[in-house]
């Protein structure tokens, strides 16, 4: 079932920034309505009001807690009701909150049509139908908008950014939340949806359209519960796709135990992959298989212009790395051109013949320690019309030990730091070169100095916009997804602009 017939456009900004949020089942138990109060307590700036007949007249963290939802007069509105109580109770607690008028509510309770209970599941719709509240869930967490100071974990970013993303899982929401800022994504909005017996994918994929905080849309699929969900959910998709808003599709759900997994998690089918296949060709969805990959490509889409074709300069660093990077890259869908002789000229100026390789993939050899070779190879393949997007493999300590030799080179007494030198020549390229760049890092030592010199490198090219991979495929794939993505809005004339 879904309650989607209400004739009112749905007033998102409610849920979104809500004036005041209650939490019912309010307690110290972390795993209940305490989980919500020990998360808001020190965020939400708007009220927050705790309900529990229990503990009616004590404080919870400082806030006092009431009995009913009905204590609180009409002159002090809440927006956002989280009902995290035993689901034989939220019927009678329904009706107590659309007496109060409260127009949205995560049910945060399992036990509905997942586990057989339909009856339930029915009488909870009729009356949210009967007071027009709109639910999220059951089984769910609710809203992430940092915007708002709304938060569904303890540690998710105060950062707001421009992608936004609807999943079913509430754990997964959590973590891919945080992954994405790892990658250099930050999230604009973030729904956990649940059983999704009410408000579901196409209601908020229709609202991102128009939200100008929102650029770019994330999705983690286990089923949608009808073919009218389905067929709007594609209208909606293609719709943002086509308006420059790219939509990721996370679907999960094809091997026999995970469609199991699914009927007892969220109670609906879960389809097979290859109408999924179709439903990304038709949409101009990009169909992504973990949530590594969702994040990484939330990534590119935030950080680089799409390429204009497939063709890419790779620079890498020894030749077997060279044909390990050219090997992979190639398997999805991507090329490595011949550069123009004009480039190879270029590249004879300043690298020198030996140990060397000025062809495509171009092999910097030991001349890879130097920031300034790095440079002025990014920037001849930047003025390359062979090559739309450059990939180049750096490891911030293959060269560890290298400085002092350097030092002595070129007669310096100073110490000198290769990366930070390599970074301000980064800076550099972010003003010269519109084509897309990538850095690969991959990890070659393991220990706490060389993560701590990863993350510090890493962290600073994301401040250049210059997403950060660990491996060479997920760079492939990435690069992939955004050619794939560009030949759609070509053959629907979108692209250029």
């Amino acid at each position: 079932m879904n309650n989607t017939s209400f004739s009112e456009k749905i007033d998102f900004e409610k849920l979104f920034f809500p004036r005041a949020v209650g939490i019912i089942g309010a307690s110290q138990n972390p795993a209940g309505g305490g989980y919500f109060v020990r998360i808001l307590k020190n965020k939400f700036r708007g009220p927050i009001y705790l309900f529990n007949p229990r503990l009616k007249g004590q404080k919870l963290f400082g806030i006092k807690v009431y009995g009913s939802i009905l204590e609180i007069p009409e002159s002090e509105p809440i927006d956002y009701i989280i009902l995290a109580v035993p689901a034989r109770l939220c019927p009678k607690l329904l009706e107590e909150i659309g007496r109060k008028g409260v127009p949205f509510v995560t049910i945060f309770s399992s036990g509905f049509s997942e586990v057989g209970f339909s009856d339930l599941e029915k009488n909870v719709l009729d009356i949210a139908k009967k007071y027009k509240i709109r639910i999220l869930g059951p089984n769910c967490l609710g809203v992430y908008n940092p915007s708002s100071n709304l938060y569904i974990n303890a540690v998710q970013s105060k950062k707001a950014g421009n992608f936004s993303a609807i999943f079913q899982s509430g754990g997964l929401s959590v973590n891919v939340s945080n992954l994405a800022v790892s990658y250099g994504c930050f999230i604009s909005k973030l729904i956990s949806l649940g059983n999704a017996i009410d408000l579901t994918y196409p209601d908020f994929l229709d609202y991102f359209l128009t939200d100008p905080k929102t650029a770019i849309i994330g999705l983690y699929l286990e089923n949608l519960k009808s073919q009218k969900i389905g067929r709007r959910f594609l209208n909606s998709v293609k719709n943002l796709n086509l308006n420059r808003k790219p939509v990721i599709l996370w679907k999960v759900g094809y091997g026999e135990a995970t469609q199991k997994a699914i009927m007892s998690h969220t109670g609906g089918l879960a389809g097979n992959s290859k109408i999924f296949e179709a439903v990304a060709k038709q949409t101009g969805c990009s169909l992504v298989s973990s949530s590594k990959e969702l994040a990484a490509l939330a990534s590119g889409f935030k950080l680089l212009n799409l390429p204009k074709t497939r063709d890419l300069g790779v620079i890498g660093i020894g030749g077997g790395s060279c044909i390990e990077l050219v090997d992979i890259l190639e398997k999805f869908n991507l090329k490595i051109p011949q550069l123009t002789q004009k480039t190879t000229a270029k590249l004879e100026r300043f690298l020198p013949d030996v140990n060397t390789n000025l062809t495509n993939p171009i092999d910097l050899g030991a001349m890879g320690i130097m920031p300034n070779i790095y440079y002025r190879t990014i920037v001849s393949l930047e003025k390359d019309p062979n090559i739309s997007a450059i990939i180049f493999v750096k490891d911030p300590e293959r060269f560890g030990g290298f400085e002092e030799q350097v030092m002595e080179e070129h007669g310096k007494l100073d110490k000198i730091d290769l990366n930070k030198v390599f970074l301000k020549y980064m800076r550099k390229i972010r003003k010269v070169c519109k084509k897309p760049i990538i850095c690969v890092m991959l990890k070659i030592n393991e220990g706490f100095k060389e993560y701590k010199s990863r993350y510090k490198f890493k962290l600073s090219l994301l401040n250049r916009a210059i997403p950060v991979y660990e491996s060479i495929e997920l760079a492939g794939k990435v690069l992939n997804y955004l050619n794939t993505y560009r030949e759609f809005l070509q053959n629907h004339n979108r692209f250029p602009k």
